[in-house]
């Protein structure tokens, strides 16, 4: 765990494209610095920190969304910081959104969520900063499981690494 956010790294007039590679495949991400740059700076410097690597897809709902990025494998886990969300015109609006997971407004952290619809009560509550861009069907095929149902779950599907490219 980190005790405060992280220093400002990105440029957010480049380009960042994340390459989650799970036990199931690649999922490959255009994130949007330009539009929230505080998620995506967090998001980069996790990911250049190991800080995902075998962390499960800890909440997959069919249909809906799959989310990672809690080392508890718990959904209340986070990287000991929380940044303010970011609101911009992005929407929820088709499969395959990034938003960050929260647990009430500014309370973003290193769990994120993949899409697999459109899903507009989302929109204005939390942090759209990627766009799946290829690998979608890999999330829709990660291991469904929902921790808020109690009972015994399978195992989650394990994100091996997360590299980004900068250009």
């Amino acid at each position: 765990q980190f005790t405060q956010c992280p220093p400002f790294n990105i440029d957010p007039g480049k380009q960042y494209i994340a390459t989650i590679h799970t036990e199931k495949g690649d999922i490959v991400i255009q994130l949007f610095p330009d539009k929230a740059p505080l998620a995506v700076n967090s998001f980069v410097f996790l990911a250049r920190q190991n800080w995902f690597n075998g962390v499960t897809f800890h909440r997959v709902i069919t249909g809906f969304a799959a989310q990672a990025g809690d080392p508890s494998g718990t959904g209340k886990g986070n990287p000991g910081y929380f940044f303010n969300n970011e609101i911009s015109d992005l929407k929820f609006d088709k499969p395959g959104m990034v938003g960050m997971a929260n647990s009430g407004p500014d309370t973003n952290g290193s769990q994120f969520f993949i899409t697999f619809r459109p899903a507009p009560h989302l929109d204005g509550k939390y942090t759209v900063f990627g766009q799946v861009i290829s690998g979608l069907d890999v999330a829709e095929n990660l291991t469904p499981r929902d921790p808020d149902q109690g009972g015994t779950l399978p195992p989650g599907d394990k994100i091996l690494s997360v590299d980004v490219e900068e250009k």
